[in-house]
């Protein structure tokens, strides 16, 4: 017969149509061997159909290991020699056809199945491997001889028939884990060959919702073993086939596609600079608490679970990582940066200082980590320095923050005292917001030394008066910290020279430094570094305090208990001495009925008021009474001078700092 000239199709980009619709095991445009004989056949343009068993080989007894080693012998032999003096072999007839054999065996998933059988799978891709190598170097001499020039055309066919096949496997197992429910995951397996562990549930693995743990991060994406096993094995296949842009194309296109479904499941969606600007801080704090966990999630399980796939699927192939993912990752964390630089752009005030903390927090601990995931690239560095800007605009809201409020502080002027000399509440409102913000307190550090860095040093600078040098320069915060209290000192100065009684000023001014000082204690870290110089400065005007309010309040009362002017020529001047414990009396009661309405929140403070109080008021009635109550006479005119005894007295100052108007001392 003679011999003419073929030459093998051109590989096409695009596997769309090219499965024929009829029996999967025979194609009449590549002439495979039907799958359910008993015997392979193949007819090689120019030569007659060639009974496998006429050359004297036993089908069942084929060892396709060899025979794919005698390829690869051959192939080896004609990349060393002249092929002109290489005939192709018969094993290589036999080989097509146990390959054609395999291919349709596998592409009608009746009797093998990728996934059934390790070692035929093992095998099924050795052969494929060969049937490449055979393909490519048959290619190099496309015109050497007619005989050649067949094997090369039918060895094409075989080729394009198994990259089609491996296409359509690959697609289902990378779709598979995509399917929400058991029957969409059932109605994708009866068309996949990769065999299910399970037959009554979905083999994907779903991610449970963030806790914390580190589980999340071994079910990501959700393949099974033997699915990832199987992929890797055809993307190996595909690509040593010159199939590789096809094998990218199709991972690439899939795992985006997962991962942004997977974002948007956790509920991060794009939401417009325009729309953020007009949402409502309640709002608009639930998108920033959802965009957190959203970022936190993705640096810790989604991107480390994508390159843990990855390496396992393209394993020889570590260059096509950036490849797939370079531009995603740049896609995706500029889209997690610019909802943070659009929530920069709302209006600022103190509230919202904690959540820019946590983003900031989050852009600085979980964009790096994203970026860890990808070799040195352009789109990579674009990212870093994306997320650089990012976080210098964020910090510079932090800081505008801190101003605001120390305006706000020095805004406060308030007409009206607050009742009863308590705790006002700017004070405690500033206190628990510093108290608050120190849990931030390297955060804040790094954001104030960014800060200053940027700014012009002022070479006439000077520390905080109020910072222990013994303990070496203070933080930048710390002198942030500094700041808004010398201000608040100032405000409550201000706001205690509303009451016009002097005692209450002293009260309001005890309870207010007393809180300060309290609340500063409970962070060491502040107390530490604000150091001791500060605490006694504190303590020290706290007990100027203390002692003005008892001038003010009792230096009157101990008054009337003095023994000046009582005695005339050696005799006691009744008169006088009945003027004295009416006035005593009047002056006890007026305190007594005012200041049991004050309140002393701290029980340390309150205690140590009353204790100081009676320690001087009740030793100093007890002699009075003792030394001039004999001279009343006794009756009537003992009780209405004499209506308190000293028990009484420490009862009534025991009353006192309650805030209970109804509180009365026992009477006589």
């Amino acid at each position: 017969m003679e011999k003419s000239h073929a030459h093998p199709p051109e590989k096409s980009r695009s596997f769309a149509g090219r499965r024929s619709s009829d029996s999967p095991g025979a194609d009449e445009s590549n002439n495979a061997a039907d799958p359910g004989s008993a015997k392979s056949t193949g007819e090689i343009e120019g030569r007659e159909t060639v009974d496998v068993t006429s050359l004297g080989i036993d089908v069942g007894k084929i060892n396709l290991n060899q025979v794919c080693q005698e390829i690869d012998t051959f192939v080896n032999g004609m990349c060393k020699d002249n092929p002109s003096t290489l005939d192709l072999p018969d094993s290589a007839e036999v080989f097509l056809g146990l390959v054609e054999g395999l291919v349709g065996k596998y592409d009608s998933g009746d009797s093998m199945k990728l996934g059934n059988a390790d070692g035929e799978d093992v095998e099924f891709f050795n052969a494929l491997e060969s049937l490449s190598k055979l393909t490519n170097a048959l290619g190099k001499y496309p015109s050497h001889s007619t005989e050649m020039t067949a094997a090369l055309n039918r060895a094409s066919c075989a080729q394009q028939r198994a990259m089609t096949f491996l296409e359509e496997e690959f697609r289902a197992l990378l779709e598979h884990s995509k399917v929400p429910d058991t029957d969409r995951a059932k109605k994708i397996n009866s068309k996949s060959s990769f065999k299910q562990h399970d037959s009554h549930e979905s083999d994907r693995c779903v991610l449970p919702e963030s806790n914390g743990s580190g589980s999340a991060e071994e079910v990501y994406p959700g393949y099974s073993p033997g699915a990832v096993t199987s992929m890797g094995r055809i993307a190996h296949a595909m690509i040593s086939s010159g199939y590789k842009s096809e094998c990218s194309q199709m991972y690439g296109v899939a795992r985006r596609s997962a991962l942004k479904e997977s974002l948007t499941k956790l509920g991060f969606e794009g939401i417009s600079i325009d729309d953020l600007q007009r949402m409502p801080w309640e709002s608009l704090e639930g998108e920033v608490n959802t965009w957190i966990r959203v970022v936190q999630k993705s640096a810790a399980v989604h991107f480390p679970g994508e390159r843990k796939l990855f390496d396992a699927v393209y394993a020889n192939y570590p260059d096509m990582w950036n490849e797939l993912f370079g531009t995603l990752s740049q896609s995706v964390g500029i889209r997690f940066l610019d909802f943070a630089g659009a929530v920069a752009m709302t209006k600022r005030s103190p509230e919202k200082l904690f959540k820019f903390i946590d983003m900031y927090e989050t852009i600085r601990d979980n964009l790096p980590r994203i970026s860890s995931h990808f070799e040195p690239s352009e789109s990579a560095e674009d990212l870093k320095k994306e997320t650089s800007s990012t976080l210098y605009r964020i910090g510079e809201v932090i800081v505008s923050i801190f101003s605001e409020l120390e305006n706000s502080i020095k805004s406060d002027v308030g007409k009206q005292p607050v009742p009863s000399g308590t705790v006002h509440p700017l004070t405690r409102y500033t206190i628990n917001y510093l108290g608050y913000a120190c849990e931030y307190w390297n955060t804040l550090d790094q954001v104030f030394k960014e800060h200053e860095k940027l700014q012009e040093k002022e070479s006439d600078s000077k520390p905080v008066d109020s910072v222990d040098h013994d303990v070496g320069l203070p933080s930048p915060f710390l002198k942030q910290i500094a700041a808004v209290m010398e201000h608040l000192d100032s405000n409550l100065n201000a706001k205690s020279n509303m009451y016009r009684d002097p005692s209450l000023r002293y009260i309001f001014l005890m309870n207010n430094g007393r809180y300060i000082l309290q609340k500063m204690k409970g962070v060491s870290q502040v107390y530490q570094m604000m150091g001791e110089l500060w605490g006694r400065k504190r303590s020290s005007e706290l007990r100027q305090y203390h002692k003005s309010y008892q001038r003010e309040t009792w230096g009157k009362v101990l008054g009337c208990l003095s023994h000046e002017g009582l005695q005339v020529s050696g005799k006691v001047n009744k008169p006088a001495l009945k003027e004295r414990f009416k006035t005593f009396n009047t002056m006890f009661d007026d305190i007594h009925r005012s200041q049991s309405t004050w309140v002393v929140s701290d029980t340390q403070l309150q205690s140590e008021l009353r204790i100081s109080v009676s320690s001087v008021v009740v030793p100093a009635y007890r002699s009075f009474l003792g030394r001039f109550g004999q001279y009343l006479d006794s009756g009537r005119q003992t009780e209405k001078y004499i209506k308190y005894q000293p028990d009484d007295i420490q009862t009534s100052i025991d009353e006192l700092f309650d805030g209970n108007p109804n509180s009365m001392g026992r009477r006589r």
